[in-house]
Order: structure tokens, then C-alpha cells, then sequence
């Protein structure tokens, strides 16, 4: 039989060990933790520059013994950021590349008797052949899954598939019933075994059995005459399958997986339907880290992430930007919440090595993940045209993942969220099942009543288009507030603007198949400043520790939960200059009634937002009450002199008047001469970067700069038949050149591009 180990104790850290020990180290030096562990669980959340590199955990395990010779020992690791190695005594067993994904060692022939020792390195340091090399996340190095001993029996569902369970099940609706079929892939079987397929319902009793003769690949289908469909939150059953290799009269090995019973489609018209009916997709997406921990994040909290999802009456959860822990995707089944995962595809170099790297990051997060019913969109690729919409390489490279997705799974749906500038004409569009746009109106461009007009004249122009809103949303932090809000001022009532204005947006729109917000939480984006915090994407709608929901997160709960609710808006803006104020209040109930100090104030009927004009402050406080229903809701204001100046982002005139920064760069850099042949800052970006070695010089200095010019600014995607200089100008990357305490100025740009010949 199979025997399992967990490994989450008993390791040992180092930063300072080259190689991999042989034996469990003695040194002082060696830090010892638990799995899950990530070594930038703090320098990645707080501006400063995280640790980058290749560090060693070590510990020691003794293999469970077989009880018939001819059994195999693995190592499996849930995931190592962002490559990883397994060593066994010293001795080499495997590197994997990707550090999402869950990876295995056959290291039956490097281990002996008694306790042996395992080392495992992990390395996040950049490098060209990894993905991603830039994007707006933390990338968080260690093992911060699990790692477990896994001994298996001679004949055995295989362990050396793309690290997933070997078995992979299909389950379609059929008139009352449902259709199963369950595929699996075996190794070292012998003449006369067999395998057999048990089926139990959501209620744990069995509902059907087939047997089949063991082949390599062996298929068993069973037909159930009754199923409960998966259809979304508050009704969601899950099955088990449970496949045995069976010799003679023993069993020799088992595994079991959950799935669902469910079809789904996109109509470009009707949006997405759940088993035949309309079911609009919003939602949110999500990261995988926490506050001070990184993304070492224990099953408990992927679950409760996700209840914090469903709570809100999100359907859906687009986890981005990278394959996700199994819990969370486990939770989603449960929970009923649709999911759309991605592998972290932000292409920058196009090196080959990167790119099959990239192929094989998609296969295992498909084949991995194949029987989960939660997931219906497998995405290949993030804003890749932001940087080489022209690249030779993009369109080819593309195809290869489609392909690889549809190799394994031709159930499911492949999908590219585009950034908002993408070409619409561009052939991209032609190559994945369906697309999403990463769109932030009111926020880094035009205002927000700006949303609802592109998204009708898109789906004018291409009506078979089957299009969603991959992100959306705003910054804000809890400690800033204003009575009129406006763009960056980076207030909790400005993103409520935004997402109340979203929602309406996205209501009126069918053919949009799925929103998902801009982040459910707040997360770790070493190179961020946003709004006085460094380190951090503030764009959630709770806060990065779980532990304060902003007021947006009920904008959601309004419009999509069942569940009855009142919430006041601003409870954090406690103390308001003037002796009246406006009174916000979100709930799925009508009427709602406010109450001052115990006093019935007004009544508003109506849906999802009500507010009430001219509520009374007075300096001792004031206690205001909204009720609707059975449902209260009760906070406390006062009336100040003035508005306290902690309530307002010190720099918003600046973020303002961002469109002025620049004004004088041309008078430092223009002065620059041209050497005859050569690259300068005065050619255009698509002819600096259609040159390696000059390329290569431009995006250097960008990172060694921040990442934020990428991501923040968008700079590289406008017109790239610019001059660089005039190109760079556009957005607040210039003054960081010229400021950045490394001396990475436009000048030193210059000099290195100008020793460049263009022939």
C-alpha cells in the first residue's frame, strides 16, 4: 500500500550554506522552522529591498518499508519559489523550475537504511529563464507548502506524471443523471491485476462501481441514474471517486479525489451559463500572501480567504497570477465559487529555455488541478502585450500553451486577461476560448463613468468576442477620508465610489461573462508607494491581516448576497468638520431606516446604497444607528473643529498633479549628443528594444529603478514609435530616473545605449 509522511517539522534554514549537506548540520548558524516557511515573509511587504537568492532547508526522514520488495520512495514538494532542488544524502535527485507547482523525486536509489537526510534548495533570484521576471507581486522565496515522504508500492498509480494524482475524472450531466469517467495512469502493473472504481455521493454512501483490467492508461466509465449538479455557492456536492489497483485479492494501491457534476458554457451575448442557466460571474481575484507571512499560508487560512469571498457574495475568484495552493481550490469546490487560474506568464525575455518552462508550468497546473469542479478557465498569459506587442515570439508562444492546455483538458476554456491599451485588432485575441481586460477607469485613466462606454463599444466592434473585466478597482487606505472624494486620494469613500459605480456598470451588461475586483485583499508589491505605505497594493477590499473589511467589500455584499445585512459607511472617518454630514448605508434590504441618537431620522427606500443629507454631529458624539429589517448597524462620530490631518494622503496635490512632473526633463536630457550609428535616448522604444543588447541596457535600468514604473504607470505600452525620452516622460518614470539614489539616470541610459552600433 501507499504510505504517506508529512514533513512540516524538524527543519533547519540556512542563508550561508553553498552546497547540500550529507549530514544534518550541527552549526548555530542553521535557523530552525516549520513548513510552511518563506524567508520574506516581512521584507516583502515594507519597501525595502527583499532577499533574493538560493537558501538550503534540511532535515531527515526514515522511508516507510514496503511489505512486498520492488516499492519506491518519492519526495514531494508542494511548491519551492522559484526554482527548486531535492538532494538525498548528498545526492542530486531533481531540479524543478516553477515555483507554483506542486514537483516529485523518485529517490528510492539515493536512500538506505534508517534516517536519511533531505536537503532542499530553494532559489527566487531573478533570472531570464524563469517566469515571471518582473510583475506587480512580491515573488516570496521558499517552501512554503509542504513537503512529504510518499512510499509506493512496485505496481502503482503513477507518481511521475507533472506531479498530479494520476487520476482524472469527467463527470457531464445527463437527463437526471450524469455520466462518469474516470481515467487513470498506472505503473509497474502486472498480468491480471485489476481496477476498480467506487463512486460515493455527497452523503459519503456509495452510488455505483466499475471494474476494468489494469492497462497503463485504464478508462471506467459509470453511468449514475440520479446526480446532484454543482451549482454554485449554497449548493455545491461534491463526489468521490475512490480507485483501487487491485491484485488478486489485495488491494496494492489507492487513491481518491473529489469532483463535481456540472456543465458550463460562455455565450458572447448571455455571459457565462451553469448547467443551462444564466449565472454572471462577479467576483474578485485573489493573492496568496498575508501580512507578516508572506505566502506561507496553512489550509486554515486558504479556507478561511475563501469564506471571506463567499460571505461577500462573490461567485467567483480569479487567482492570480500564478498556480494556488490545493486548499484553495478545495475550499472554492465546496464553497461553490467558480474559479479562473493562471500560470505566471508576464513575458519579458521570450528565452526559450523560459518559455518551455512555461509550457510545463501550464501542463502541471492543469493536470494537477483537473478534478477540481471549481475551475472552468485555465489563463495563459497576463498583460503580455504591454511590452513586445510585436514580438515574433509572442503568437507562437501563445499557441504552444493553448495546445498544452488542450492536450490535457478540452472541457475547460483557455483565457488571456489583456491590459487596457492591448491593440483590439491584434491577433492574440484569436488564440485563447475567451479574454478578459484589466481596466481601471477612474483611477489610472479617464473617469469612471468611462467603464460602461468602452465595454459597448468593444462588444460592437467584436460581438463574438467573448469578453470579461479581469481587474477593476482603486487603492485606498482605512486612515483616509473626505466628504468629496475624488481620484488618488487614495479614501475608503473613493473606492466605495468606484465599486458602486462598477456594479451598476456590470449589472446592465449580460454579454460580460465575469468581473473580478482588484484585489480582495491587500497584498505584498515590494516596490509599491501607495498613499504613504511602502511595500503594499492597497487596492483591496480588505486589509492585507483579514482583519478589517473596508467599507467597499459591502458595496458587494449589497448587490450579491442572500444573506440579510446593514452596514454604515465611515465608521473609521469618526471625527467630521461641520456640524452636519452625509450618511452612507449599503444593504440588501429596503427600506433602511437612520436613527440620531436613538431618534428615528429618515427612512429611504431603494436597492444596495442608501444615503441620508444632513445628519446632525454634535462634539460629544453622536451614535447613529441604520436598521433594516431584524438587521442593525451602530457607530459613533463626533464633530471637530477641522477635519484631523491624518485623514488626508500628504501627498494628493502631488498624485494630482502627476501629469506636470516631467516638465524640464527635455531641457536636462536634450542637450545629449548623438553618436553617428548608434542607439540614443532620442530613438524610439519599439527601436531600442528590437535590439537585444539595447534592450537589455533600457530594462535593466527600469528594475534596478522599481517595478512600479511597470506596473503603476503602464509606461511601456502607449506608442512605442516615440522617442524614448518623450516616450519616458509620459508617466512618472523619468523623475525616478533622474532621482533613484543608484545614479541610474537618463543620461547614464544614454551613454550606455550610444556605445551600441544599430547595424
Amino acid at each position: 500500500m501507499r504510505f504517506i509522511t508529512n514533513l512540516s517539522q524538524d527543519w533547519l534554514f540556512s542563508k550561508s550554506c553553498t552546497s547540500a549537506p550529507a549530514e544534518k548540520p550541527t552549526e548555530e548558524s542553521w535557523e530552525a522552522v516549520t513548513l510552511p516557511h518563506t524567508w520574506n515573509a516581512v521584507d516583502g511587504q515594507i519597501g525595502t529591498p527583499f532577499d533574493r537568492g538560493a537558501y538550503w532547508y534540511v532535515t531527515t526522514f526514515t522511508p516507510p518499508k514496503q511489505p512486498i520488495p520492488g516499492g519506491r520512495t518519492y519526495i514531494e514538494v508542494g511548491a519551492a519559489s522559484l526554482v527548486g532542488e531535492i538532494w538525498v544524502n548528498g545526492i542530486f535527485q531533481t531540479r524543478h523550475v516553477g515555483g507554483f507547482s506542486a514537483f516529485r523525486a523518485d529517490v528510492t536509489e539515493a536512500c538506505h537504511e534508517g534516517e536519511n537526510v533531505l536537503a532542499i534548495l530553494c532559489d527566487n533570484s531573478y533570472s531570464e529563464k524563469v517566469y515571471p521576471q518582473r510583475a506587480d507581486f512580491t515573488f516570496y522565496g521558499g517552501l512554503y507548502r509542504y513537503v512529504r515522504v510518499i512510499s509506493a508500492p512496485a505496481s502503482r498509480f503513477t507518481l511521475d506524471h507533472l506531479g498530479d494524482s494520476g487520476v482524472f475524472v469527467d463527470a457531464v450531466p445527463e437527463g437526471k443523471g450524469a455520466e462518469v469517467k474516470a481515467r487513470a495512469l498506472l505503473d509497474g502493473i502486472e498480468p491480471g491485476q485489476f481496477v476498480q472504481l467506487e463512486l460515493f455521493g455527497p452523503d459519503g454512501e456509495p452510488v455505483g462501481e466499475a471494474w476494468e483490467e489494469a492497462k497503463a492508461e485504464t478508462t471506467l466509465t459509470l453511468h449514475l441514474p440520479e446526480a446532484k449538479l454543482w451549482n454554485g455557492p449554497g449548493d455545491a456536492p461534491l463526489y468521490t471517486a475512490r480507485l483501487r489497483l487491485v491484485s488478486y485479492n489485495e488491494v496494492v494501491d489507492e487513491v481518491s479525489t473529489t469532483f463535481g457534476i456540472r456543465d458550463f458554457s460562455v455565450d458572447p451575448e448571455k455571459g457565462f451559463l451553469l448547467n443551462g442557466a444564466s449565472h454572471p460571474l462577479r467576483g474578485v481575484c485573489r493573492h496568496q500572501d498575508r501580512l507578516y507571512e508572506g505566502n506561507a499560508l496553512t489550509r486554515e487560512e486558504h479556507f478561511e480567504d475563501a469564506r471571506i469571498i463567499a460571505d461577500m457574495g462573490a461567485n467567483c475568484i480569479r487567482l492570480a497570477h500564478y498556480q494556488q495552493s490545493k486548499d484553495i481550490y478545495d475550499a472554492c469546490d465546496e464553497l461553490g465559487l467558480v474559479v479562473w487560474a493562471e500560470i505566471p506568464y508576464f513575458a519579458t525575455t521570450w528565452d526559450d529555455d523560459a518559455h518551455a518552462a512555461a509550457v510545463n508550468e501550464i501542463r502541471e497546473m492543469v493536470a494537477q488541478n483537473y478534478n477540481h469542479p471549481s475551475i472552468c478557465f485555465w489563463g495563459l498569459s497576463n498583460e503580455i502585450l504591454m511590452m513586445d506587442n510585436d514580438n515574433p515570439k509572442l503568437l507562437p508562444c501563445h499557441e504552444d500553451l493553448n495546445r498544452a492546455v488542450k492536450e490535457l483538458d478540452q472541457k475547460r476554456l483557455t483565457v488571456i486577461a489583456h491590459e487596457y491599451n492591448a491593440g483590439w485588432d491584434h491577433p492574440l485575441h484569436d488564440i485563447s476560448d475567451a479574454e478578459g481586460w484589466n481596466h481601471y477607469f477612474g483611477w489610472y485613466r479617464g473617469e469612471m463613468e468611462d467603464f460602461g462606454k468602452w465595454l459597448d463599444e468593444y462588444h460592437e466592434k467584436y460581438p463574438q468576442r467573448r469578453i470579461s473585466v479581469s481587474e477593476y478597482g482603486c487603492d485606498s487606505l482605512i486612515r483616509y477620508h473626505s466628504d468629496t472624494p475624488v481620484k488618488m486620494d487614495y479614501t475608503e469613500e473613493y473606492q466605495v465610489l468606484i465599486h458602486e459605480s462598477a456594479c451598476e456598470t456590470l449589472a446592465a451588461r449580460p454579454f460580460v461573462w465575469g468581473s473580478f475586483v482588484w484585489n480582495m485583499f491587500d497584498f505584498g508589491s515590494y516596490f509599491r508607494k501607495e498613499g504613504g505605505t511602502m511595500g503594499r497594493n492597497n487596492k483591496g477590499l480588505v486589509t492585507m491581516d483579514r482583519k478589517i473589511k473596508k467599507d467597499s467589500y459591502y458595496v458587494y455584499k449589497a448587490w450579491f448576497s442572500p444573506e440579510p445585512f446593514v452596514h454604515v459607511d465611515g465608521r473609521r472617518y469618526f471625527a467630521r468638520p461641520g456640524e452636519t454630514t452625509a450618511i452612507r448605508v449599503h444593504s440588501n434590504l429596503s427600506p433602511v431606516s437612520l436613527y440620531v441618537d436613538g431618534k428615528l431620522f429618515g427612512t429611504r427606500e431603494g436597492a444596495h446604497t442608501f444615503i441620508f443629507e444632513n445628519v446632525p454631529l454634535s462634539c460629544e458624539g453622536t451614535t447613529i444607528t441604520a436598521a433594516a429589517g431584524e438587521e442593525r448597524d451602530t457607530i459613533t462620530l463626533r464633530r471637530a473643529d477641522e477635519k484631523p490631518e491624518a485623514f488626508t494622503f500628504a501627498d494628493f496635490k502631488h498624485a494630482q498633479d502627476a501629469k506636470n512632473w516631467f516638465e524640464g526633463v527635455e531641457d536636462i536630457a536634450g542637450d545629449l549628443t548623438d553618436k553617428p550609428g548608434c542607439y540614443s535616448i532620442h530613438d524610439s522604444v519599439a527601436v531600442v528594444v528590437a535590439n537585444e543588447k539595447a534592450k537589455k541596457i533600457l530594462m535593466n535600468a527600469l528594475t534596478a529603478v522599481s517595478e512600479r514604473i511597470l506596473a503603476e504607470s503602464r509606461v511601456l505600452q502607449g506608442d512605442l514609435t516615440k522617442p524614448l525620452i518623450d516616450f519616458l516622460s509620459t508617466g512618472f518614470i523619468a523623475t525616478s530616473l533622474l532621482r533613484n539614489k543608484k545614479d541610474i539616470t537618463l543620461r547614464r541610459i544614454h551613454a550606455a545605449l550610444s556605445g551600441i552600433p544599430k547595424e
